[in-house]
């Protein structure tokens, strides 16, 4: 099952290639998606990481998180799942 992995702490600069690029030194990348701003179009300064192997992705993530790109220490962590509103539609 792959591995979904959050990427905290970007620079605003970096693109999904950008993502990719860091992530596919450790293996194969299934996706990489900087988020943006819906209205500006800007970086949030986060994004997402999919990876089919889970040791490439454990890898990754232990060797990454806290390295710095631009200054920026980058968070880089598991995905936790996403939450619901909690609202009964």
């Amino acid at each position: 099952m792959a591995k979904n992995i959050y990427v905290g702490n970007l620079p605003f600069s970096t693109s999904n290639e950008d993502l990719n690029e860091l992530f596919a030194a450790f293996g194969e990348v299934s996706s990489a998606k900087v988020i943006r701003d819906k209205f500006t179009d800007r970086s949030r300064g986060f994004g997402f990481v999919e990876m089919e192997n889970d040791e490439e992705a454990d890898k990754a993530i232990a060797e990454l998180n806290g390295n710095e790109i631009e200054g920026r220490a980058l968070k880089i962590d598991e995905a936790k799942p996403r939450r619901t509103s909690g609202r009964d539609e």
